[in-house]
């Protein structure tokens, strides 16, 4: 499958994470194209250019306001200008994704960082994460640089991100708020469990967008993950001027899927529980990354049926996933049992065109050699609805097409 691993050696941002993906492969025309379906096209536009960091060239994106906005605020999380930022909620973000001509995928991977986001900042203020008019994620630059993000994976195909120990910086930072330390309330919320230092910096290294990013996708990994192959490296640039390099390093290529000592199943018998919670769960556990949720019909103590529930994780989502669990079920206990191995077959997303219209597809390969083709479900039940064809036609369409292209 395609994955990226992050060297966070100087921190996180949001435009340090889009200029390293912008250097790895994907066209600017592709992500500005894209940036347009947003209902913002006459507020901003990208300014990107190759600047040198300590002797590395780097790509560093901006995003310009190109109107003003209703208040004030020198935006301090890696971009440093003073125009003005509409204080946007997560309510007015949800609704503006929803309303775009953006793919699925790239719209519930911006609204998982945003929501991440919004939990943190709505926690630190004590309000409804939908209520809080947060000015990092309100502000048009964190949106361009989330759903930016959001853009690239998909263009790039990939399903997996592996990130490093993230180095935090220290010191205090001017916020909307007045004088907050390093890291911000934020950052430390969105980050709690995963490894950081703060490093030699006096300077705010990690932002909340970029904590965002890595929290919600991210798998921590000490170094490059055993079973990933680097194809090439982008770098993308911070606006600071540090000591180190301030750059963020990001490897792009294929990971063979060769896990070892670090997943665990969580399982309890559940025999007295309404089953249409299941499904919600389901979906709960897994946009917690779980990486596979699944039940079996089993019988428990004088002959009750029941339900095994077992979710598949690893150590990162482990504590929040028990804790879906425990709040969201009638369970009062968990067992816990270490997975000595999985073996995954590599795969990438390839978008089919078929006559009915576009199909992600899935496609599997062991050893070098193709073993699964699976059309993305959603988008075949999407056209079979808007063209009034039966799924699995769809499904079949999808399939031949691909099967034409990769000569099967």
């Amino acid at each position: 499958m395609r994955a990226i691993y992050l060297d966070c050696f100087a921190g996180i941002s949001g435009n340090m994470f889009l200029g390293a993906l912008l250097q790895a492969g994907v066209p600017v025309a592709v992500l500005e194209k894209e940036l347009a379906k947003l209902p913002l096209q006459d507020e901003f536009h990208l300014e990107i250019s190759t600047v040198v960091k300590n002797g590395i060239h780097a790509e560093y994106v901006e995003v310009k306001l190109t109107r003003a906005q209703p208040e004030k605020h020198e935006h301090h999380h890696g971009h440093h200008h003073e125009q003005h930022h509409a204080h946007r909620t997560m309510r007015d973000i949800r609704a503006m994704l929803e309303q775009s001509a953006l793919t699925m995928p790239v719209k519930q991977q911006a609204l998982a960082i945003f929501t991440e986001i919004a939990k943190a900042e709505g926690k630190v203020h004590g309000k409804p994460a939908d209520d809080v008019a947060f000015h990092e994620v309100g502000a048009v630059d964190s949106i361009v640089d989330i759903v930016g993000a959001a853009i690239c994976l998909d263009y790039l195909g990939v399903e997996r991100i592996f990130a490093s120990k993230l180095t935090l910086g220290s010191g205090f930072v001017a916020c909307a708020h007045g004088l907050m330390p390093i890291p911000a309330p934020a950052v430390a919320e969105l980050l709690l469990g995963w490894p950081a230092e703060p490093g030699t910096e006096k300077k705010e290294l990690v932002t909340p967008t970029g904590a965002g990013i890595v929290k919600t996708l991210g798998v921590y990994s000490e170094g490059i993950p055993q079973g990933f192959t680097a194809e090439c490296i982008g770098y993308g640039a911070g606006s600071h001027e540090l000591e180190i390099p301030n750059v963020l390093r990001v490897y792009l290529g294929e990971y063979q899927g060769t896990t070892s000592g670090s997943l665990e199943i969580l399982e309890a018998n559940i025999d007295d529980m309404n089953p249409q919670i299941y499904g919600y769960l389901f979906d709960r556990l897994l946009a917690a990354g779980a990486l596979d949720v699944w039940t079996t019909p089993i019988f428990m103590k004088k002959n009750r049926p029941a339900q095994k529930l077992s979710v598949l994780v690893n150590e990162a989502v482990k504590r929040e996933c028990a804790n879906l669990i425990f709040k969201e079920t009638s369970s009062i206990g968990l067992r816990i049992m270490p997975v000595a191995r999985r073996l995954e077959a590599s795969r990438h997303i390839a978008k089919v065109e078929t006559k009915y219209g576009v199909v992600d597809c899935k496609v599997s390969a062991w050893n070098g050699k193709l073993c699964s083709l699976s059309p993305e479900y959603e988008d075949c039940r999407r056209l079979a609805e808007e063209k009034s064809v039966p799924l699995k036609v769809v499904q079949q369409e999808a399939v031949a097409v691909l099967k034409e292209r990769l000569g099967e």
